[in-house]
């Protein structure tokens, strides 16, 4: 990668860690739920009229979007409403990459590799290290809250490899416009009218700036710079990044809010950090044929995440 990519890259990854002390912050402006929808329904407007249209089914455009949009956002922002520390949750989201591999081995058929095994073990001790941390000093309930978004990141990560959306900002645009009602719908349900019409009669420039920076920032252009980055470098190189998100977050949280960071979670996020490593990069092996081979089969190997083949290990690895 060019030092300018590098550098797009690792912007990237900072707006992303610091997002979860904007969603903080905004937290104290807005409900959980309706905070969420504002914040899809600005991504997708004005975006929606320069993007084109829709370049993939909209069966995956609904799906994303009812899986990344209500499920997984409303759920961490619900969990962090209860007290889930923003630099923890930066840190538990990316567990994200295990439910992704376990449902692509289940739906997609991608067995996972040795390593990638080792890596999704690795990366659920760090998962019960901060649970046993936060268990002892938070709620823990936000804790399985956020659990369970990364769950539902994960449902929407196969389905946008199902999808194999040609444009991502022109999928990500159009994915956010499918949450703005339904979570509109369920703030009215259950954080009331009074809460919801209270809290818009009290936006102010803050406000707004933290509903700029969640849409605009961190969708447009977070998606946008890594779809773009995608387009001209393999998967391999550019997914290693996400890996300071937790990095910013945790970081930016402790500047920031002044969120301590205990000897025990700096302990759980390395070995998050480390098992997601290794279940990102690691290769997938192929499902192996239902019949038998010929003679002149090819024998197994392993793909990398980008799709491309990679020699069998030797014996012995």
């Amino acid at each position: 990668m060019r030092p300018l990519h590098i550098a797009l890259a690792a912007l990237v990854a900072a707006v992303w860690g610091v997002n979860f002390v904007v969603i903080e912050i905004g937290l104290g402006h807005f409900p959980p739920l309706l905070f969420s929808a504002l914040r899809f329904l600005a991504a997708a407007l004005p975006a929606i009229f320069f993007v084109g249209r829709p370049k993939v089914a909209w069966k995956w455009i609904v799906g994303v979007g009812l899986a990344l949009g209500v499920a997984k956002f409303g759920l961490l922002f619900i969990g962090m409403d209860r007290g889930m520390p923003a630099g923890l949750s930066s840190l538990v989201l990316q567990i994200q990459a295990v439910f992704t591999a376990l449902f692509a081995a289940v739906v997609l058929g991608e067995r996972p590799g040795k390593v990638r095994v080792l890596g999704m073990g690795v990366a659920l001790a760090g998962i019960g290290v901060a649970a046993a941390d936060e268990g002892a000093s938070g709620p823990v309930l936000a804790f399985v809250l956020v659990i369970v978004a990364a769950a539902c990141w994960g449902v929407s990560n196969v389905l946008t490899r199902k999808a194999a959306p040609p444009d991502p900002l022109n999928f990500m645009v159009w994915v956010s416009t499918v949450p703005v009602l339904p979570l509109l719908g369920l703030s009215l349900l259950f954080e009331g009218w009074d809460r919801d019409a209270e809290a818009l009669a009290a936006l102010d420039w803050s406000g707004v700036g933290i509903i700029v920076y969640v849409a605009w920032i961190t969708t447009v252009f977070g998606f946008g710079a890594w779809g773009y980055l995608l387009s001209r470098h393999p998967a391999s190189s550019v997914a290693p990044f996400t890996l300071l998100v937790p990095v910013f977050g945790m970081s930016s949280a402790a500047l920031l809010l002044g969120e301590s960071v205990s000897p025990l979670r700096w302990c759980a996020a390395a070995l998050l950090v480390g098992g997601v490593a290794l279940t990102s990069l690691a290769g997938t092996r192929k499902p192996r044929p239902t019949s038998k081979p010929t003679p002149a089969a090819a024998p197994d190997t392993d793909t990398t995440d980008s799709g491309t083949p990679r020699p069998a290990a030797r014996a012995g690895r």
